[in-house]
């Protein structure tokens, strides 16, 4: 089994920054694309930014410049810097993986953690 744990959300001022975490943990041969989404409420859940195994990152039109997307093999982990943080960015952000085990290819969600950006 193969799961993944967000950490750093939670409540911050417009202009502010926060920094996201993902672990990925279980019987894990290789992970693929990793990447963070974010529901904000009454939409639909939408891509913030992904990177390749091979580092290579692309990101929705409404972060750049302003989040960066990084991951360090070694821990199986990704991270999302969120600088200039602004209220419409308020949401769940989730973490996702393409995730290689023993036995098969997973696409892997985690629970989500809370962004809130106040005015």
């Amino acid at each position: 089994q193969v799961q993944l744990v967000e950490s750093g959300g939670g409540l911050v001022q417009a202009g502010g920054s926060l920094r996201l975490s993902c672990a990925a943990s279980g019987s894990i041969v290789s992970i693929n694309a990793m990447g963070w989404y974010r529901q904000a409420p009454g939409k639909q859940r939408e891509l913030v930014a992904v990177i390749t195994s091979g580092a290579s990152t692309n990101y929705s039109d409404s972060v750049k410049g302003r989040f960066t997307i990084s991951r360090d093999n070694a821990k199986n982990m990704v991270y999302l810097q969120m600088n200039s943080l602004k209220p419409e960015d308020t949401a769940v952000y989730y973490c996702n993986a393409g995730v290689r085990t023993v036995l098969r290819y997973r696409d892997v969600w985690g629970q989500g953690t809370l962004v809130t950006v106040s005015s």
